[in-house]
């Protein structure tokens, strides 16, 4: 018998959301990999900034301001030090997708040349795929891919082969969204460097379920986003080494990122603040910083194992299903809670329909990973994934669900 996991029985009060019925039934909510339910303490930080706080940041001298911008740059020591950053190298964006983003144009646009080469993995995620595509274009680099092994790992052999005198920038996934893959990112920054490259980790999955560090992966740029996080939506962050970060050009031009404005010139602010051009997200950075003081409270550890527990369970339910395939690791230790599968025949988007009439939440569709979908023959997968309010009982609701799939398409 199912039972409630430690974690998830000291938390889930905290969850609006969670107590919330669909169709007339408890909702199951299944798809954090995609974005994460927000507890209370996070809301309400959110709130009191907008009740008692609410003004624009670094410009003004009245207290209402002073008090935004200290509470705004007291979220940025927050994150800096929970992903292992300095403040000074820490910048807010609008999400991971613009954290790298102003990696490619900020520093690949500048200093990348016709026959450099960016490599990235078969399982990245089109934010961190599209923007090299486009910066190769404008520079003449190309991009490569090193290459996933059947059992979902990467090749790490390939990887030796294809670095050399012309990598520049190696991009990877910390953990995949689509396979829960944890990716080496250390042991291959470590050779990256050796060739003279520089190393992008995109850790939107890796930072809100493993905790990781920038000091630790060794990595030049670590990008995530607050709302897989527990977060609000809205904000994300670039994390880098202070002097790589230092010597790049401003991404976006405006306000608030400026030391001096004239007709034909500009002179730029120092880092952080001079890739954070406009009014920038203060009450998003509030809600951030609330929810790494609740991640922080709980312990990445205990988080960690929480969700090797429920994914091990899942795995385990998951196989009594009849031709349901899982794609990921089997081992644990290589995997996070984002466990992706097809279903027979059955298109994943029929899936998703028939687990949402018993108001189970998950996601359906290629997870904006197209060539890893090709890399496995399929067009899509159905993704159940878990965060730490998450249940073995609800895994068992989604075993139930699938077994209903099931014979109804049999």
């Amino acid at each position: 018998m199912s039972r409630l996991p430690d974690l998830a029985a000291a938390v889930r009060a905290d969850f609006p959301m969670l107590a919330r019925e669909v169709h007339g039934k408890p909702l199951v909510y299944l798809d954090s990999a995609s974005s994460s339910q927000k507890p209370a303490q996070v809301l309400a930080a959110m709130t009191e900034y907008y009740e008692r706080h609410n003004a624009n940041v670094h410009r003004g001298v009245y207290t209402v301001a002073e008090e935004a911008t200290q509470l705004y740059e007291r979220a940025r020591g927050t994150v800096a030090r929970f992903v292992g950053a300095s403040e000074r190298a820490t910048v807010f964006t609008k999400n991971a997708t613009e954290a790298i983003n102003l990696v490619a144009y900020g520093w690949g646009l500048r200093n990348l040349r016709e026959g450099d080469e960016i490599l990235v993995t078969e399982m990245e995620h089109h934010a961190n795929l599209v923007p090299w595509q486009l910066v190769a274009r404008l520079t003449g680099a190309r991009v490569r891919a090193i290459p996933v092994t059947d059992d979902c790992l990467l090749d790490l052999d390939a990887l030796d082969r294809l670095l050399g005198g012309r990598t520049r920038m190696v991009a990877v996934s910390a953990m995949s969204n689509v396979l829960g893959t944890i990716n080496p990112v250390a042991a291959i920054a470590e050779r990256a460097h050796a060739v003279g490259a520089l190393v992008l980790a995109d850790a939107a999955q890796a930072v809100p379920h493993l905790g990781v560090r920038l000091d630790e992966l060794g990595a030049d740029f670590l990008g995530f986003t607050g709302h897989k996080m527990l977060g609000p939506m809205g904000i994300g962050v670039l994390a880098a080494r202070e002097e790589v970060l230092d010597s790049m050009e401003p991404f976006l031009g405006g306000g608030e990122m400026i030391r001096d404005v004239q007709i034909e010139s500009s002179t730029f602010n120092d880092i952080p603040w001079r890739f954070e051009a406009g009014t920038p997200p203060v009450a998003d950075a509030v809600g951030l910083a609330a929810a790494v003081d609740y991640l922080t409270g709980l312990g990445m550890d205990r988080v960690r194992a929480h969700e090797v527990e429920v994914t091990g369970y899942a795995l385990k339910r998951l196989a009594e299903v009849e031709r349901l395939r899982v794609l990921g690791p089997a081992d644990l230790e290589q995997r996070g809670g984002a466990v992706s599968f097809t279903l027979g025949d059955v298109h994943p988007h029929d899936v998703s329909q028939v687990l949402d009439s018993d108001a189970i939440a998950v996601r359906a569709g290629h997870h904006c990973a197209k060539p890893l979908m090709r890399r496995f023959g399929v067009a899509a997968t159905t993704r159940a994934s878990f965060y730490v309010y998450s249940t073995t009982g609800e895994v068992d609701a989604l075993v139930a669900a699938l077994d209903k799939a099931n014979r109804l398409f049999g």
